[in-house]
Formats: structure tokens, C-alpha cells, sequence
């Protein structure tokens, strides 16, 4: 094995904790520099990970020619500067979804990394979970047949973060369409194969959190500064025909145990359940249907093993495992959500 690649995290609260793992655990790279504004917890994260190159201007991170790596784990509306510096930099980013909250950025964001020839990859963990890959790998097989319509929800009865970096959009860019709504819309767009989204149609409600006294379970009272949708809800029509309905919620009505994340895929020959990984086949020689459990075990930690594979391709020169262009889909998608809900009609995507 050569040289370990260097891996420099930028923001470090938060999320950028399920993150560490990933490089502990990687034969391929190592932590070895932390950014961040507050001083404060960067020297706790410092001390805690035993990271001693810390920064408190994530562009000095930048300059420093040992690092490879830059993983960004900041507030969304800083991803696309933060990440287009980087790799104007020369360092391969993975950046925490959403890659950035509007599609402008992300095509920026792709422009600077087709002039550094770098690596850019969105951390989309719910690709890397067992389940996923098992169901990935059946539908590859094309076990459903030709996929025509898919259906996905995340909704959660009362999870919303309460932080500006969640519900003020100027932080944001949006509600749970940027929190969650990025996580199940890509690993369905995955599923389906990345076909070619042509126009949307979509709502969005801030009821509930404007009620008096209205409260979340994960972060308290709202807060009066809260400007984004708390639902959302898309009809997605596709280049080959397909359709997606896509719900989203932090404070739905809905009877879940913490957050009911599902989707399911529909083809000619079959159809597919996310996370229960039950495919469902039809038979019309046999004039039967068949019910078969697509067996997976889960073999680490979602977030961990998104930066493993990171490290991986960018050690052995592979493709992104999440390239940015089926991220700028997503955001493409959502954005064409927002723009449809303002003008009450369906929008195009071309």
C-alpha cells in the first residue's frame, strides 16, 4: 500500500462526527486537519480526535499542499464556495448533502472540478447501507423489468431541527426538502436508474410550525425565525415516461416512530419495498405472484463507509461513487419543487 491520503474536515460539529469513523477506520486515508470558525469546539474536536493541524480560516486548511482530502461538513449555504476553493486548491472534496442548495452552484461546483480534475462526491450515506446495495444489485439484475413509476416518502410526526442552519433558508436553502428530502429522492433516483427529469409539479405548507405554541420533539419550541417549508410534496415526470410522488415532512400528523423513510419502485415484471427489501414479482405464464425477502447484512456504519469509498476511488482512481452531476438531478428536482409551489403549476426542468 502507498502513501495514506490526507484528509482535512471542514466544520466539525454535528454531522462531521459520523464522519470521523470513516477516515479512523480507512486503509486508504487519514484525518490529519480540522477548520472551523468556533474556536472553541474546534480545539475540543482537535483534542477529542487527537488532531493537531487546526485551523480557524478553512482556506489555510487549503493552502497546506500535504492535504489531499477536504471533507466539508459546514451549513449548506457555504458547501458551494467552500468546496469550489477547495478543489481550485487541488484537493478531491466530498461535502455533505446537499451538495449545494440551488442548481447554479452545483454546476459551478462541477465546472471547478472538471478544471482541477479532482474528485467532487456528494455524501449520500443511505446509498452505502446494506439494504441498499442488496436492492440495488436485484434491480440491476432487471428483476422488476422496465421501472415506470417509483413512490418515497421520509416524514417525521415532530423532527424538526431548530437551528438556523435547518430553518432559516438564508443558512439552508430550504426546509425538509434539503434536510431529508435530498436523502430518500436520490437513493429512489438511484434506483431507477438516473432517468432524466423533464418537469415537476409540487406544494409546500408551513402550517403547523406557525401554529401558537407549536413545538418539535428534536429541538423544542419553534423558532420565530423560521422562514422554510415544513412539507413538501412532488409529482416528477420523467424523459422515458416514468413518474415519481415524493412526500416530505419535519411535523407531519403521521403515526411514526421518529421518521418513516420508505420507497417503492415499480416495474413490467415486479415492484420493490425500501428498507423491507421485499420484491414482488408477477408471473402471468404462471398466472402467480411471488413474494421474495432480498437478504442484506449490514457490514458498518452508513456515514463511515461513504468516506471508506471516497478514499477508496480516489486511491485507485475510480469514478465518484456519487457523481455531481445525479446530485445536480436532485437539487434540479427540488428547486423545480420550490419554483412550482410559488407559481401554483407545473414547471419545466429542461
Amino acid at each position: 500500500m502507498g502513501k495514506k491520503l490526507k484528509v482535512g474536515v471542514v466544520g466539525v460539529r454535528g454531522i462531521a462526527r459520523t464522519h470521523f469513523p470513516g477516515w479512523v477506520e480507512s486503509p486508504d486515508a487519514e484525518m490529519v486537519a480540522f477548520a472551523d470558525i468556533d474556536t472553541k469546539i474546534l480545539k475540543q474536536r482537535g483534542k477529542e480526535q487527537g488532531i493537531t493541524l487546526l485551523y480557524d480560516n478553512a482556506q489555510e486548511l487549503f493552502r497546506n499542499p500535504e492535504i489531499d482530502i477536504v471533507d466539508i461538513c459546514t451549513p449548506n449555504g457555504v458547501h458551494a464556495p467552500l468546496a469550489i476553493a477547495a478543489l481550485n486548491a487541488g484537493k478531491h472534496v466530498i461535502c455533505e448533502k446537499p451538495l449545494a442548495p440551488t442548481p447554479a452552484e452545483i454546476r459551478s461546483m462541477i465546472k471547478a472540478r472538471d478544471k482541477s480534475g479532482k474528485m467532487l462526491m456528494t455524501a449520500q450515506h443511505f446509498r452505502f447501507q446494506e439494504s441498499a446495495q442488496a436492492l440495488k444489485a436485484a434491480l440491476g439484475t432487471g428483476a422488476v423489468g422496465n421501472i415506470y413509476h417509483a413512490r418515497s416518502w421520509m416524514l417525521r410526526r415532530s423532527g424538526a431541527p431548530t437551528s438556523p442552519g435547518f430553518v432559516s433558508k438564508k443558512e439552508s436553502g430550504g426546509g425538509p426538502c434539503i434536510d431529508i428530502g435530498v436523502h430518500i429522492l436520490d437513493l429512489t433516483l438511484w434506483m431507477m436508474g438516473h432517468p432524466k427529469p423533464v418537469a415537476v409539479s409540487g406544494v409546500t405548507q408551513a402550517k403547523l410550525a406557525k401554529k401558537p405554541g407549536a413545538f418539535s420533539d428534536w429541538g423544542g419550541p419553534i423558532p420565530k425565525f423560521w422562514d422554510v417549508e415544513e412539507f413538501a410534496a412532488a409529482m416528477v415526470r420523467f424523459a422515458n415516461g416514468a413518474t415519481l410522488v415524493l412526500e416530505v415532512s419535519w411535523l407531519l400528523n403521521h403515526k411514526t416512530e421518529g421518521e418513516d423513510m420508505q420507497m417503492w419502485v415499480y416495474g413490467e415484471q415486479g415492484g420493490v419495498h425500501w428498507p423491507s427489501n421485499e420484491l414482488l414479482v408477477t408471473d402471468n405464464k404462471l398466472k402467480q405472484h411471488r413474494n421474495t425477502q432480498l437478504l442484506s447484512r449490514e457490514k458498518g456504519e452508513p456515514h463511515a463507509l461513504e468516506c471508506m469509498a471516497f478514499a477508496k476511488a480516489v486511491a485507485e482512481r475510480r469514478p465518484s461513487p456519487v457523481p455531481a452531476e445525479q446530485s445536480l438531478d436532485v437539487i434540479t428536482i427540488l428547486d423545480g419543487l420550490y419554483r412550482s409551489a410559488a407559481a401554483g403549476k407545473e414547471v419545466s426542468l429542461m
